[in-house]
Parts: C-alpha cells; structure tokens; sequence
C-alpha cells in the first residue's frame, strides 16, 4: 500500500517537471564509442531538444531519472567499431572534458523550457549506492536480454554483488526486493 499510493500516486499527482530532455555529446578525443543502455524508445532526434513544442517526458516529486552510458576511452583495446573508411575520424577538444551534458525541462504549467548544462568531467568523485545500484541493475537487463556481446565476463553473481553491496538505506525494502528477484532469475538461468 505505501508504495502505490504514497509513493508512486504522489509522483503521478505531483510533476516537478514536465518535457524533461537530456542530451550527451561526448568528446572524440577522449570517448571512441558508447552506447545508452536502455531508453531505446524515448530517443528524440537532435534537432527536436531545443523545440519546446515536442512532447517529452515528465518527472514527479520524489522521483528520479538515471540514464546509463557504456563508453570506450580512446586508446582501449575494447573498440568494438571498426573505422570509418570514408570519413575523417571526428576531431575532439583536448579539454579533457569527457563530454557535455544538456538538461531542458519546462516548470509545471510553463510553456518556455529552462537550460541546465555542464561539462562532463573524468573525475566526478566516486560513485555513490544509486550509482552503483543502478549500473547493477542495467547489467541484470542486459542479462535478462541476453546481450552476450556486451557482457564480456559479467554474469548474474556480478550483478548480485554489486546490487546487494549497494543497497543504501532502502527505507522501503525495494532494493532488497530487486536482489531476491535477481538470485530468482539467476537461478531460473542455469
């Protein structure tokens, strides 16, 4: 009961922030590849960020988005792209930025959406419990959809670990939850 209709009626009840948009642009000289781990449904074209008009997504209070990138440092034997033959390898800056990180969002009943931008830097202090919590869950989906060529050594005792070391205060047991339905899967697995 606490959790449909304290905590997710209050968030369906209450948006902070409607037409939520981010948008990431790594740096060429610093990230040869990535790839964002799930959303692959809620992609907007580039040109579409700055349109105010186009629909996105909402956040409600006491909610939170978590949006996951695999990259590849330049320089790592982990390229899994070969190089393009007819176009110039894109040229990065050497500010040792990794990326750039845009976030547009419109306050509830606004019309004009506001701009939240930050480089994205290779030392952004250590990774807290959601952090960690949320990358061990996006390796559990990865898993479950049996993306082999990702994975490399990674297997659900990995993903076990990594959820259980990191469930934080878990005031409502939902991470603890989550890692029971984890060791279930990984059991049904073998």
């Amino acid at each position: 009961a606490q959790k449909v209709l304290v905590d997710q009626l209050t968030g369906a009840l209450f948006p902070i922030a409607d037409d939520v948009k981010v948008q990431v642009e790594f740096n060429p000289a610093e990230i040869a590849e990535y790839r964002l781990i799930g959303y692959e449904t809620r992609a907007l074209k580039r040109e579409d960020f700055n349109n105010d008009a186009v629909d996105a997504g909402e956040i409600g209070a006491g909610h939170q988005v978590t949006a996951i990138y695999e990259v590849t440092p330049v320089g790592s034997g982990a390229v899994m792209t070969d190089a393009l033959r007819y176009q110039a390898a894109p040229e990065g800056s050497d500010s040792g930025e990794l990326g750039f990180l845009k976030l547009r969002y419109k306050a509830p009943g606004e019309d004009v959406s506001k701009l939240i931008a930050q480089p994205i830097l290779p030392d952004m202090g250590t990774p807290g419990d959601d952090q960690n919590f949320a990358a061990a869950i996006a390796g559990f989906g990865q898993l479950l959809r049996g993306d082999d060529k990702y994975l490399g050594a990674w297997d659900y005792a990995d993903a076990i670990a990594l959820a259980a070391a990191h469930k934080g205060a878990d005031r409502f047991g939902y991470r603890a939850e989550a890692v029971k339905l984890m060791r279930l899967a990984e059991t049904l697995s073998q």
